[in-house]
């Protein structure tokens, strides 16, 4: 049986392998919380990240691992209720939006704006899940696609960056 250390040495290993085109292959809910670890390390001016995917496909815990290297201590849980979660102790603070639960574009778009607002005044990076119920455009956003895999265990995360002619502008559903 492997140790712990082992393990996350093979997550690692195997992320630092894919990291082609910034696509990975995610095959465990600790490789997608290594994922989203090393995010806010490989692009620290990170101020805006949608997260697209169906449900399950594991935004949140993605959202996990970005968490912690924020230095955020307490639980992460899905803001689909609440439909959004601050945590004010990270470095910089974390500000979790999902709008699955907003099924109006003008509503999801004024929720946003709001979150938006005060994101930038704490200098908050903002992670939103379901911002295809946004009607905005987002140009300067950064993108992550989560699919499942057709016949295999895993998942296939995609990171798209700002500007991107891969990054569509505008949040909705073509």
């Amino acid at each position: 049986m492997k140790r712990k250390s082992e393990e996350k040495s093979e997550v690692v290993k195997s992320i630092s392998q894919q990291n082609n085109n910034l696509c990975w292959t995610l095959d465990s809910p600790e490789s997608t919380i290594s994922i989203g670890s090393t995010l806010t390390k490989n692009f620290p001016n990170l101020s805006i990240l949608l997260l697209n995917g169906p449900l399950g496909a594991g935004k949140t815990t993605f959202v996990k691992g970005i968490a912690k290297s924020l230095g955020i201590e307490e639980p992460i849980t899905s803001p689909t209720f609440p439909l959004s979660q601050h945590y004010l102790s990270g470095s910089p603070p974390l500000i979790h939006l999902d709008l699955y639960r907003i099924e109006k574009k003008l509503m999801a778009n004024e929720f946003f704006l709001q979150e938006e607002e005060e994101s930038r005044a704490i200098g908050a990076l903002m992670v939103v899940e379901w911002p295809q119920r946004l009607s905005l455009a987002l140009a300067d956003a950064w993108r992550g696609n989560f699919e499942y895999i057709p016949n295999q265990k895993g998942r296939f995360f995609q990171l798209i960056p700002p500007f991107s002619e891969d990054n569509n502008l505008s949040t909705s559903s073509r």
